[in-house]
């Protein structure tokens, strides 16, 4: 299995934060949603066509995320992430958000793989597998 660490860089944005100029805590979920959208694009993979051309998706089954420091406006975050596990149907992602070398927030992210469509677990496309491996 491929434990290779993927980082995407994510600027904050006045709309990301509360009124105490805080990144708000659910925007944590959006940029460890949009690190693994980047990931799969640098493998190859777009969302739109898999689900078009392929008739996959993958939909969050499980999110487990610890909060450790703010991230304020302006900053440049890295939001990396490590496949951990692959399953027939599932991808299972340790994920973390920093500033500079400060862990502000990590995540443990399950993904099902589902049919486009109806929505049932499916196993995952073997061009994907493939390039993972």
């Amino acid at each position: 299995m491929i434990l290779s660490k993927f980082i995407w860089q994510v600027r904050v944005y006045y709309e990301d934060t509360d009124a105490g100029g805080v990144v708000y805590y659910a925007n944590y979920l959006a940029y460890m949603e949009r690190a693994r959208s980047e990931w799969l694009r640098t493998l190859g993979f777009d969302n739109q066509v898999l689900a078009d051309q392929q008739g996959v998706v993958f939909a969050v089954r499980r999110a487990s995320v610890d909060y450790l420091q703010p991230a304020r406006l302006d900053e440049l975050l890295d939001v990396s992430l490590i496949l951990k596990k692959r399953g027939r149907a599932s991808l299972l992602f340790e994920q973390q958000v920093c500033r500079d070398d400060v862990l502000l927030c990590q995540g443990e992210i399950l993904l099902a793989c589902v049919d486009a469509s109806s929505f049932k677990p499916t196993a995952i496309p073997q061009t994907i597998i493939r390039k993972i491996q």
